[in-house]
């Protein structure tokens, strides 16, 4: 078994006694969980140590490749227990039933594994030139809506494409990503290129019905979901201005989806555009489409074209797993700003602020009470969103609602350790598509609402784009 940093361990100690230690260890290696890190590197003292805690209490001090996969540092001897079973279960590889170990994966499928999506609790990415779909999938819709208002299901497709099976069925389709490139000119003569996805479906099992919406859709990362879980929804909706009251050109609003177990529609938090209620949901509406494990939220198979001789069974995760699963990453540590006391990095700052760009990423928040969470309630954190719904212009739109959403509407994407995704992934790609290569060009991509944060930034000279890139690099 490949074994955390010396520094979670230390940690872990210092939370249990030896026999507990042990126990969870044994617990580790049977799910087979494991994740590979480098030693941690210190990290300076903070010229605003305020500021650079993006996550209060629950802020972890480490800039490595394990950065996004740390516990917070305040778990209780039995949070920290709990949590080493849900990080066991993130760990877990699934197969088809029946088995002894992790039955329940497919019939249909995207990927076998949380962390074969979310690889070191992290950000995804398009597939490179050669590669298959792996950290990426397709949710496809058509026009229209269902009974809750939300996104109306292709018949014997579903709402989402798998692109895998287990033996003796089809994968739903396959699918093709080229890029179109085109030309952005800054103020000062320099330019860059954009490149636009072009997506094809190629070898659906069956005909594509005429009208199928279909939207690419990267991983996002696991940090911070339980204190964004822990905002109370007044906080969220006192920051929505849906009808632009002050004229500042910005119109956040709340998206409200179906919550199934409160059996009505309520504040949505969690996707690319806030169509899942609570972390729970999020988790068990994952382990449904990404892998075809059924749960008591979601009972039914994904593959409604290939299954129609499977009869009723019972939940393949359990609601004890589940939520472990969910309580492990809703305790992950928020990594520390880095760099807070470079120039440049104050420059980029201030920058940030007189481009707009923290009317939607917004800077502060405090999250409430959570229940069976204390962790993370009551914090001042720093997450640089405000889980609104933007319309970020035609060039984003992937023509797909999302009950409240429109084609052009996405919630504003967390900012906190965007600056860690290069290490902890090994790469750059942002947006929801992971079109962008960098940040430079995820700003670029802004229209809409972000079109005159995008224009600023444009007339910005080469040094000040460069300090803004850096700020965003600190977080």
């Amino acid at each position: 078994m490949i074994v955390k940093s010396e520094q979670y361990y230390f940690k872990l100690k210092m939370k249990t006694n030896l026999v507990k230690t042990i126990a969870l260890f044994i617990t580790i290696a049977v799910f087979g969980c494991s994740k590979t890190v480098e030693p941690t590197p210190s990290i300076s003292l903070f010229d605003d140590a305020e500021e650079a805690l993006s996550g209060g209490i629950t802020t972890v001090k480490d800039a490595t490749s394990a950065a996004f996969g740390l516990p917070t540092p305040n778990l209780s001897t039995e949070s920290m227990a709990k949590h080493l079973l849900g990080d066991a279960g993130v760990g877990a590889t699934f197969v088809p039933a029946p088995a002894l170990i992790n039955p329940g994966l497919g019939p249909l499928f995207n990927n076998n594994s949380c962390t074969s999506c979310h690889q070191r609790d992290g950000r995804g990415r398009p597939p490179l030139e050669g590669e298959e779909l792996n950290t990426m999938l397709f949710r496809i819709s058509m026009a229209g809506t269902d009974e809750h208002g939300g996104p109306k299901a292709v018949p014997l497709f579903g709402l989402q494409a798998q692109h895998k099976a287990i033996f003796g069925k089809l994968p739903e389709m396959e699918f093709d990503i080229t890029y179109t490139e085109q030309t952005e000119n800054f103020a000062d003569g320099e330019k860059t290129f954009l490149r636009k996805p072009n997506n094809k479906i190629i070898n659906p099992y069956l005909p594509i019905p005429a009208g199928m919406l279909l939207s690419a859709r990267v991983t996002t990362p696991f940090i911070g979901l339980g204190l964004l879980e822990a905002l109370e929804d007044k906080t969220i909706t006192d920051l929505a201005d849906e009808n632009d009251r002050n004229g500042d050109g910005i119109s956040g609003k709340a998206n409200y989806v179906w919550d199934i177990k409160a059996q009505k529609n309520t504040l949505g938090k969690y996707g690319w555009k806030a169509s899942q209620p609570t972390l729970l949901q999020q988790s068990a509406a994952a382990f449904e489409g990404d892998m075809g494990i059924t749960s008591s939220l979601f009972p039914d198979e994904n593959s409604l074209g290939q299954i129609q001789d499977v009869l009723p069974h019972t939940p393949e995760i359990s609601d004890e797993k589940l939520d472990q699963i969910k309580h492990y990453i809703a305790t992950l540590g928020v990594p520390a700003r880095r760099n807070v006391q470079d120039a440049q990095v104050k420059q980029g700052r201030v920058l940030f602020i007189q481009a707009n760009c923290n009317s939607c990423h917004v800077m502060k928040l405090k999250t409430g009470n959570l229940a069976g969470l204390p962790e993370v309630s009551n914090q001042y954190i720093r997450p640089f969103t405000d889980l609104l719904l933007h319309d970020m212009g035609e060039g984003l739109t992937d023509n797909r609602p999302d009950f409240k959403a429109t084609a052009t509407e996405w919630r504003t994407a967390p900012l906190w350790g965007i600056g860690l995704t290069k290490i902890v992934n090994g790469h750059t790609f942002f947006l929801h598509d992971g079109r962008a290569r960098n940040l430079t060009e995820a700003i670029l991509w802004h229209g809409g609402e972000g079109q005159k944060s995008k224009d600023s930034f444009k007339k910005m000279a080469k040094t000040e784009r460069e300090a803004m890139v850096k700020f965003l690099e600190s977080l």
